[in-house]
Protein backbone atom coordinates (compact mmCIF):
# COMPACT_ATOMS: atom_id res chain seq x y z
CA UNK A 1 0.00 0.00 0.00
CA UNK A 2 2.71 2.35 0.79
CA UNK A 3 4.83 1.77 -2.46
CA UNK A 4 1.72 2.99 -3.98
CA UNK A 5 0.74 5.90 -2.31
CA UNK A 6 4.47 6.44 -2.45
CA UNK A 7 4.09 7.63 -6.19
CA UNK A 8 1.38 10.30 -5.76
CA UNK A 9 1.36 11.67 -1.74
CA UNK A 10 5.19 13.11 -1.38
CA UNK A 11 4.73 12.72 2.23
CA UNK A 12 6.16 9.92 4.09
CA UNK A 13 4.42 11.43 7.86
CA UNK A 14 1.41 11.68 5.82
CA UNK A 15 1.34 8.62 4.17
CA UNK A 16 2.35 6.70 7.58
CA UNK A 17 0.67 8.42 10.12
CA UNK A 18 -2.80 8.86 8.43
CA UNK A 19 -3.01 5.05 6.55
CA UNK A 20 -0.28 2.87 7.66
CA UNK A 21 0.57 2.97 10.97
CA UNK A 22 -3.04 2.47 12.02
CA UNK A 23 -3.38 -0.37 9.98
CA UNK A 24 -0.26 -2.42 11.35
CA UNK A 25 -1.45 -0.89 14.59
CA UNK A 26 -5.24 -2.94 14.13
CA UNK A 27 -4.09 -5.51 12.82
CA UNK A 28 -1.63 -5.96 16.58
CA UNK A 29 -4.26 -5.70 18.40
CA UNK A 30 -6.84 -7.93 16.28
CA UNK A 31 -4.21 -10.78 17.32
CA UNK A 32 -4.11 -8.72 21.09
CA UNK A 33 -0.34 -7.66 20.72
CA UNK A 34 -0.02 -4.44 22.53
CA UNK A 35 2.58 -2.51 24.29
CA UNK A 36 4.36 -4.83 26.97
CA UNK A 37 4.27 -8.32 27.80
CA UNK A 38 2.44 -9.04 24.70
CA UNK A 39 4.41 -7.02 22.18
CA UNK A 40 6.59 -9.49 20.66
CA UNK A 41 3.27 -11.89 19.96
CA UNK A 42 3.24 -9.14 16.34
CA UNK A 43 3.16 -5.69 17.22
CA UNK A 44 6.91 -5.19 17.61
CA UNK A 45 7.48 -6.72 14.47
CA UNK A 46 5.40 -4.80 12.47
CA UNK A 47 6.25 -1.91 13.31
CA UNK A 48 10.10 -2.47 12.96
CA UNK A 49 8.82 -3.82 9.41
CA UNK A 50 6.93 -1.35 8.45
CA UNK A 51 9.28 1.14 9.18
CA UNK A 52 12.53 -0.54 7.88
CA UNK A 53 10.31 -0.87 4.30
CA UNK A 54 9.11 3.19 4.71
CA UNK A 55 12.63 3.98 4.07
CA UNK A 56 12.71 2.07 1.29
CA UNK A 57 9.67 3.45 -0.14
CA UNK A 58 10.97 6.73 0.30
CA UNK A 59 14.35 6.23 -1.07
CA UNK A 60 12.20 4.52 -4.65
CA UNK A 61 10.40 7.43 -5.91
CA UNK A 62 10.88 11.52 -6.10
CA UNK A 63 7.48 11.46 -4.16
CA UNK A 64 8.64 9.32 -1.53
CA UNK A 65 9.11 12.16 1.03
CA UNK A 66 8.95 15.87 1.27
CA UNK A 67 12.97 16.36 0.76
CA UNK A 68 13.82 14.87 -2.56
CA UNK A 69 12.73 17.47 -4.90
CA UNK A 70 14.80 19.45 -2.43
CA UNK A 71 18.13 17.07 -3.06
CA UNK A 72 17.40 17.09 -7.00
CA UNK A 73 17.44 20.60 -6.89
CA UNK A 74 20.88 20.50 -5.50
CA UNK A 75 21.91 17.95 -7.64
CA UNK A 76 21.10 19.80 -10.32
CA UNK A 77 22.93 23.22 -9.28
CA UNK A 78 25.87 21.74 -8.37
CA UNK A 79 26.16 19.08 -11.63
CA UNK A 80 23.72 19.36 -14.18
CA UNK A 81 22.52 15.60 -13.28
CA UNK A 82 18.48 16.25 -13.53
CA UNK A 83 16.97 13.77 -11.17
CA UNK A 84 13.17 13.69 -12.86
CA UNK A 85 10.51 11.35 -11.74
CA UNK A 86 11.27 8.51 -14.21
CA UNK A 87 14.76 8.37 -14.11
CA UNK A 88 14.40 8.75 -9.98
CA UNK A 89 12.20 5.60 -10.11
CA UNK A 90 14.34 3.62 -12.77
CA UNK A 91 17.53 3.87 -10.85
CA UNK A 92 15.75 2.73 -7.56
CA UNK A 93 13.82 -0.04 -9.32
CA UNK A 94 16.51 -2.78 -8.79
CA UNK A 95 18.37 -2.16 -5.55
CA UNK A 96 15.14 -1.45 -4.04
CA UNK A 97 13.62 -4.12 -5.27
CA UNK A 98 16.21 -6.50 -3.50
CA UNK A 99 16.01 -4.42 -0.03
CA UNK A 100 11.87 -5.22 -0.31
CA UNK A 101 13.08 -8.75 -0.53
CA UNK A 102 15.76 -8.96 1.76
CA UNK A 103 15.08 -6.61 4.61
CA UNK A 104 11.81 -8.51 5.95
CA UNK A 105 13.84 -12.01 5.72
CA UNK A 106 16.62 -10.20 8.12
CA UNK A 107 14.22 -8.72 10.34
CA UNK A 108 12.31 -11.85 10.36
CA UNK A 109 15.23 -13.96 11.43
CA UNK A 110 16.67 -11.62 13.84
CA UNK A 111 13.25 -10.23 15.29
CA UNK A 112 10.70 -13.25 14.76
CA UNK A 113 6.68 -12.69 15.93
CA UNK A 114 5.30 -15.24 18.60
CA UNK A 115 2.63 -15.36 16.14
CA UNK A 116 4.33 -16.47 12.98
CA UNK A 117 1.01 -17.51 10.82
CA UNK A 118 -1.97 -14.71 10.31
CA UNK A 119 -4.63 -17.05 8.50
CA UNK A 120 -7.10 -15.77 10.78
CA UNK A 121 -6.53 -12.03 9.10
CA UNK A 122 -8.97 -11.67 6.17
CA UNK A 123 -12.17 -13.47 8.68
CA UNK A 124 -10.92 -11.18 11.35
CA UNK A 125 -11.43 -8.50 8.73
CA UNK A 126 -14.69 -9.92 7.70
CA UNK A 127 -16.53 -10.30 10.90
CA UNK A 128 -15.41 -7.03 11.71
CA UNK A 129 -17.07 -5.59 8.73
CA UNK A 130 -20.64 -7.52 9.64
CA UNK A 131 -20.68 -6.66 13.07
CA UNK A 132 -20.16 -2.75 12.41
CA UNK A 133 -22.95 -3.00 9.74
CA UNK A 134 -23.79 -0.18 7.53
CA UNK A 135 -21.48 2.83 7.32
CA UNK A 136 -22.59 5.68 10.32
CA UNK A 137 -22.66 9.19 9.11
CA UNK A 138 -19.54 9.70 11.17
CA UNK A 139 -17.26 7.43 9.40
CA UNK A 140 -19.39 8.53 5.94
CA UNK A 141 -17.61 11.95 6.65
CA UNK A 142 -14.33 10.40 7.51
CA UNK A 143 -14.11 8.58 4.00
CA UNK A 144 -15.28 12.37 3.27
CA UNK A 145 -12.33 13.87 4.81
CA UNK A 146 -9.58 11.26 4.31
CA UNK A 147 -10.12 11.77 0.53
CA UNK A 148 -10.01 15.38 0.42
CA UNK A 149 -6.94 15.23 2.26
CA UNK A 150 -5.33 12.73 0.30
CA UNK A 151 -6.18 14.83 -2.66
CA UNK A 152 -4.66 17.88 -1.34
CA UNK A 153 -1.23 15.94 -0.51
CA UNK A 154 -1.27 14.44 -4.01
CA UNK A 155 -1.61 17.86 -5.91
CA UNK A 156 0.85 20.09 -3.51
CA UNK A 157 2.71 21.10 -6.54
CA UNK A 158 -0.16 22.90 -7.75
CA UNK A 159 -1.45 24.78 -4.48
CA UNK A 160 1.68 24.81 -2.05
CA UNK A 161 0.05 24.33 0.85
CA UNK A 162 2.10 22.03 2.86
CA UNK A 163 1.14 18.80 4.18
CA UNK A 164 1.80 19.52 7.69
CA UNK A 165 -1.36 22.67 7.09
CA UNK A 166 -3.68 20.00 4.72
CA UNK A 167 -3.35 17.42 7.87
CA UNK A 168 -4.27 20.08 10.41
CA UNK A 169 -7.64 21.05 8.02
CA UNK A 170 -8.30 17.63 7.96
CA UNK A 171 -8.54 17.16 11.99
CA UNK A 172 -10.55 20.65 11.67
CA UNK A 173 -12.84 18.97 9.37
CA UNK A 174 -13.01 16.26 11.49
CA UNK A 175 -14.03 18.52 14.69
CA UNK A 176 -16.67 20.12 12.97
CA UNK A 177 -18.00 17.08 11.30
CA UNK A 178 -18.28 15.48 14.82
CA UNK A 179 -16.15 12.35 14.22
CA UNK A 180 -13.58 13.86 16.54
CA UNK A 181 -13.77 15.16 20.03
CA UNK A 182 -11.62 17.62 21.25
CA UNK A 183 -10.89 15.40 24.38
CA UNK A 184 -10.06 12.76 21.30
CA UNK A 185 -7.44 15.06 20.41
CA UNK A 186 -5.92 15.56 23.25
CA UNK A 187 -6.23 12.14 24.60
CA UNK A 188 -3.71 10.96 21.83
CA UNK A 189 -0.70 10.84 24.15
CA UNK A 190 1.58 9.41 21.01
CA UNK A 191 1.19 12.27 18.81
CA UNK A 192 2.08 15.25 21.04
CA UNK A 193 4.85 13.21 22.21
CA UNK A 194 6.15 13.47 18.41
CA UNK A 195 5.37 17.04 18.82
CA UNK A 196 7.15 17.97 22.15
CA UNK A 197 10.24 16.11 21.57
CA UNK A 198 11.00 14.85 18.05
CA UNK A 199 10.10 18.76 17.38
CA UNK A 200 12.80 19.67 19.20
CA UNK A 201 15.39 17.42 17.36
CA UNK A 202 14.17 18.33 14.22
CA UNK A 203 15.20 22.12 14.96
CA UNK A 204 18.51 21.19 16.70
CA UNK A 205 19.46 19.84 13.05
CA UNK A 206 18.23 22.59 11.60
CA UNK A 207 20.26 24.80 13.50
CA UNK A 208 23.06 23.20 12.87
CA UNK A 209 22.59 23.42 9.21
CA UNK A 210 22.69 27.07 9.71
CA UNK A 211 26.38 26.88 11.22
CA UNK A 212 29.31 26.52 9.23
CA UNK A 213 30.26 23.47 11.19
CA UNK A 214 28.75 21.20 8.09
CA UNK A 215 31.46 22.43 5.78
CA UNK A 216 33.82 21.86 7.76
CA UNK A 217 33.34 18.30 8.23
CA UNK A 218 32.63 17.53 4.53
CA UNK A 219 36.30 19.41 4.39
CA UNK A 220 37.63 17.10 7.39
CA UNK A 221 36.43 13.78 5.54
CA UNK A 222 37.56 15.40 2.43
CA UNK A 223 41.25 15.77 3.83
CA UNK A 224 41.30 12.21 4.99
CA UNK A 225 40.79 10.63 1.77
CA UNK A 226 43.40 13.06 -0.21
CA UNK A 227 45.25 10.88 -2.29
CA UNK A 228 42.63 7.92 -2.58
CA UNK A 229 41.12 6.49 -5.84
CA UNK A 230 37.52 7.83 -6.49
CA UNK A 231 35.89 5.06 -5.56
CA UNK A 232 37.44 4.68 -1.86
CA UNK A 233 36.82 8.31 -1.23
CA UNK A 234 33.40 7.72 -2.54
CA UNK A 235 32.76 4.69 -0.26
CA UNK A 236 34.23 6.28 2.92
CA UNK A 237 32.23 10.03 2.13
CA UNK A 238 29.58 8.11 1.49
CA UNK A 239 29.43 6.22 5.19
CA UNK A 240 30.52 9.51 6.73
CA UNK A 241 27.27 10.83 5.23
CA UNK A 242 25.09 8.27 6.11
CA UNK A 243 26.30 7.57 9.65
CA UNK A 244 26.00 11.22 10.42
CA UNK A 245 22.08 10.75 10.11
CA UNK A 246 22.64 10.23 14.32
CA UNK A 247 22.65 13.36 14.70
CA UNK A 248 19.84 14.57 12.28
CA UNK A 249 16.40 13.92 12.98
CA UNK A 250 15.32 15.08 9.40
CA UNK A 251 15.60 14.04 6.33
CA UNK A 252 15.18 17.54 4.77
CA UNK A 253 17.74 18.89 7.80
CA UNK A 254 20.32 16.32 6.94
CA UNK A 255 20.79 16.73 2.99
CA UNK A 256 20.39 20.72 3.47
CA UNK A 257 22.91 20.70 5.64
CA UNK A 258 25.12 18.69 4.19
CA UNK A 259 23.79 16.93 0.82
CA UNK A 260 26.15 19.56 -1.22
CA UNK A 261 29.04 19.86 0.69
CA UNK A 262 29.30 16.18 0.74
CA UNK A 263 28.50 16.08 -3.15
CA UNK A 264 31.20 18.64 -4.34
CA UNK A 265 33.60 17.01 -2.03
CA UNK A 266 33.36 13.85 -3.97
CA UNK A 267 33.10 15.30 -7.61
CA UNK A 268 36.53 16.82 -6.73
CA UNK A 269 38.04 13.13 -5.49
CA UNK A 270 37.08 11.87 -9.12
CA UNK A 271 33.72 10.09 -8.75
CA UNK A 272 31.68 9.84 -12.09
CA UNK A 273 28.71 12.90 -11.50
CA UNK A 274 26.01 10.83 -12.28
CA UNK A 275 27.12 7.87 -9.69
CA UNK A 276 27.83 10.41 -7.05
CA UNK A 277 24.38 12.11 -7.49
CA UNK A 278 22.17 9.13 -7.49
CA UNK A 279 24.39 7.04 -4.47
CA UNK A 280 23.47 10.33 -2.23
CA UNK A 281 20.39 10.63 -3.34
CA UNK A 282 19.04 7.07 -2.50
CA UNK A 283 21.37 7.39 0.73
CA UNK A 284 19.80 10.20 2.02
CA UNK A 285 16.74 8.09 2.73
CA UNK A 286 17.89 4.55 3.56
CA UNK A 287 20.24 6.29 6.54
CA UNK A 288 16.51 6.99 8.54
CA UNK A 289 16.15 3.52 9.26
CA UNK A 290 19.19 4.11 12.02
CA UNK A 291 17.14 5.38 14.14
CA UNK A 292 13.65 6.21 15.65
CA UNK A 293 13.92 9.77 14.89
CA UNK A 294 15.51 9.63 11.71
CA UNK A 295 12.11 10.68 10.02
CA UNK A 296 8.63 11.78 10.57
CA UNK A 297 7.32 8.90 10.68
CA UNK A 298 9.97 7.13 12.84
CA UNK A 299 8.49 8.41 16.41
CA UNK A 300 4.94 7.29 14.86
CA UNK A 301 6.11 3.44 14.79
CA UNK A 302 8.43 3.96 17.70
CA UNK A 303 6.09 5.59 20.18
CA UNK A 304 3.34 3.21 19.82
CA UNK A 305 5.69 1.25 22.36
CA UNK A 306 6.30 -1.83 21.28
CA UNK A 307 9.70 -2.00 20.33
CA UNK A 308 12.68 -1.06 23.05
CA UNK A 309 15.06 1.84 22.09
CA UNK A 310 18.36 -0.32 22.06
CA UNK A 311 16.52 -3.15 20.01
CA UNK A 312 14.94 -0.18 17.55
CA UNK A 313 18.60 0.79 17.10
CA UNK A 314 20.50 -2.22 16.95
CA UNK A 315 17.84 -3.69 14.02
CA UNK A 316 18.60 -0.32 12.56
CA UNK A 317 22.38 -0.72 12.00
CA UNK A 318 22.19 -3.97 10.94
CA UNK A 319 19.55 -3.17 8.42
CA UNK A 320 21.79 -0.14 7.58
CA UNK A 321 24.57 -2.71 6.17
CA UNK A 322 22.09 -4.82 4.44
CA UNK A 323 20.75 -1.60 2.40
CA UNK A 324 24.58 -0.41 2.14
CA UNK A 325 25.88 -3.29 0.44
CA UNK A 326 22.78 -3.65 -2.24
CA UNK A 327 22.99 0.26 -2.98
CA UNK A 328 26.44 0.82 -3.07
CA UNK A 329 27.01 -2.79 -4.90
CA UNK A 330 23.90 -3.51 -7.07
CA UNK A 331 23.20 -0.16 -7.57
CA UNK A 332 26.37 1.14 -9.70
CA UNK A 333 26.15 -1.80 -11.82
CA UNK A 334 22.75 -1.27 -12.57
CA UNK A 335 23.58 2.51 -13.01
CA UNK A 336 26.55 1.28 -15.05
CA UNK A 337 23.73 -1.19 -17.29
CA UNK A 338 21.76 2.05 -17.83
CA UNK A 339 24.91 4.13 -19.34
CA UNK A 340 24.45 6.52 -16.50
CA UNK A 341 27.97 6.47 -15.74
CA UNK A 342 31.49 4.58 -17.20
Amino acid sequence: TDLVLATIIPSNGARCGGIIFPIARSLAEAYDSRPGDSARRLGAFLMVLVYQCEVIVCAMFLTGQASNPLIAKFAEQVTGVSLTYARWALGALVPGALSFLLIPLLLYRLFPPEQRHTPKAAALAEAELKRLGPMSRQEKTMLAVFLIVASLWMTMSWHGLHYAVIALLGIALLLLGGVLTWEDVTSERSAWDVFLWYGGLVRMGGALGETDLTRRFAEAAAAVTAGWSWWGALLLLALVYFYAHYGFASITAHATAMYTPFLIVVLAAGAPAPLAVHALAYLSNLMAGLTHYGTTPAPIYFGAGYVAQTTWWRLGLIASWVNLAIWFGIGPAWWKMLGWWS
